[in-house]
């Protein structure tokens, strides 16, 4: 917008220049032009009154001295022959006596170096009578490049002045807007403390006032959700404690066991929302370096935690590409979360003897994790997608994808939901490990090549023994 303006006045203002210093450029040429011809005209003046009164050489000779301006001979004076009076030349004659006998009225004639201006006078013997002044070519053009070099530079300093004015004016433009675009791009990424001071045009004054409206509101709103979360997890915290009294008194055994240790964790996880919830500072600031988890641990970790209650309803379970570490810019609870939330779907929408399959696939800035099972499938993916949509069922928020899809894109990649070799669903996590966190999602166009060396390892290798 500056640039803009300053370019829109410089050209406006060099078309005002134009328009009005090549007019005047031209008549001040013109008005020195008259100039000197009018002092030409008065010198010849003076001399025809003399000659209107005598036609006495000697008389003739000391008016023209008299008269005489310049250096050189400027002007002459010729009588024609007449009246018994020979013919007389004063001075250096510039046109030829031919065409000074036919001059009758005053006229001004090109010779070399010049002009001379023509001046016919009746004398007493019935002749006309000449008077000849020369005007050098120096003085028709004098004071005229001086003229137009002022004018050039007046034009060039009003140019200038214009763009400078023009230039301050678009700074109290854009500045403004710029800190509009900042405080947006810094509310974006969660610095919710984010304003813009409230000045400049009317017009970006009032952006200023509703972005600064929207921001306190979009505090508030976090605050409320804040608050809420935390109530509603703290009511968890009842039912908690009444199943960890069951689980302690099942007695010894595995699944014993099993039930205590995911109760503990149950009320560890509820702890961490209400702290989260309460924390007045939103984590959405982008990791660090070395942030992150080996996505290989926590996944053979899970695959541990499930395995047993595949092994009760008699499911087939595969792991592959765990056995390495694999290391992705997610948090270690995050990844937990979204690896719980595909297994349970898995456990809770397939039939007990349904087999399922975790693969891991590392490449030099993706990860690939699929979590296919040979159940009845998902017949609208993109539905399912959808957050809150869930399929329908008891017990079925329409969340644990939508963790799943968050956690992918907070590091740049997605979710897909296609059919699995084992016939019924795959889910296919793509995590950038290149960088995370305000990173735009590249086009599928230009992923698309990216891919294919990863699924095609896939695809030879997922399928269950």
């Amino acid at each position: 917008m500056r640039w803009a303006l300053v370019r829109v006045c410089l050209a406006v203002t060099t078309m005002v220049v134009v328009a009005f210093a090549v007019p005047l450029g031209l008549v001040i040429k013109e008005m020195a032009r008259d100039r000197a011809f009018s002092n030409a005209e008065r010198t010849a003046a003076a001399m025809g009154t003399t000659l209107s009164i005598t036609s006495d050489r000697d008389q003739l000779v000391r008016a023209l001295a008299t008269a005489q301006t310049g250096g050189g001979d400027r002007m002459s004076v010729y009588v024609p022959a007449g009246g018994g009076n020979p013919e007389i030349r004063l001075g250096r004659l510039r046109v030829d006596t031919g065409r000074l006998e036919d001059i009758r009225q005053a006229r001004t004639v090109d010779v070399p170096g010049g002009s001379v201006w023509l001046q016919p006078i009746a004398v007493s013997t019935g002749k006309i009578a000449v008077v000849e002044v020369y005007v050098p070519q120096g003085e028709v053009t004098n004071g005229v490049t001086t003229a137009w070099v002022v004018l050039a530079g007046v034009g060039i300093a009003l140019i200038i002045g214009s763009v400078a004015v023009a230039d301050r004016l678009g700074v109290r433009m854009v500045q403004p807007a710029q800190r509009l675009v900042g405080a947006a791009h810094d509310l974006g990424e969660g610095r919710l403390g984010a304003r813009v001071p409230e000045d400049g045009p009317t017009e970006l004054r009032l952006a200023a006032v509703a972005f600064n409206s929207m921001a306190d509101q979009v505090v508030q709103l976090l605050a409320n959700e804040r608050e809420l979360a935390a109530d509603l997890s703290h009511r968890l915290r009842t039912p908690l404690t009444v199943l960890r009294l069951n689980a302690a008194s099942l007695g010894d055994g595995p699944a014993a066991e099993q039930t205590r240790v995911a109760v503990e964790q149950l009320e560890r996880e509820v702890d961490t929302i209400i702290r989260t919830a309460r924390d007045a500072k939103p984590q959405t600031a982008a990791a660090g370096p070395g942030a992150g988890c080996d996505a290989a641990e926590v996944i053979r970790e899970r695959m541990d935690f499930w395995s047993a209650l595949a092994e009760d309803e008699g499911r087939k379970v595969r792991v592959a590409g765990v056995e390495r570490p694999v290391r992705i810019p997610v948090a270690r609870g995050e990844l937990a979360a979204a690896m719980d939330a595909l297994l349970g779907n898995v456990f809770r929408h397939t039939a007990e003897g349904t087999a399922f399959a975790v693969d891991v696939h590392s490449g030099e800035d993706a990860v690939i994790v699929l979590v296919s099972d040979a159940g009845p499938g998902i017949a609208d993916p993109e539905a399912a997608m959808a957050r809150g949509a869930g399929s329908g069922s008891d017990g079925s928020t329409g969340l644990g994808l939508d963790i799943v899809r968050r956690l992918a894109e907070s590091t740049g990649g997605d979710v897909r939901i296609g059919a699995s070799v084992l016939g019924g669903t795959e889910v296919r996590i793509w995590v950038q490990t290149g960088q995370r966190g305000g990173v735009p999602r590249p086009r599928r166009g230009h992923r698309g090549r990216e891919r294919k060396g990863l699924v095609s390892t896939f695809n030879r290798s997922r399928s269950l023994p």
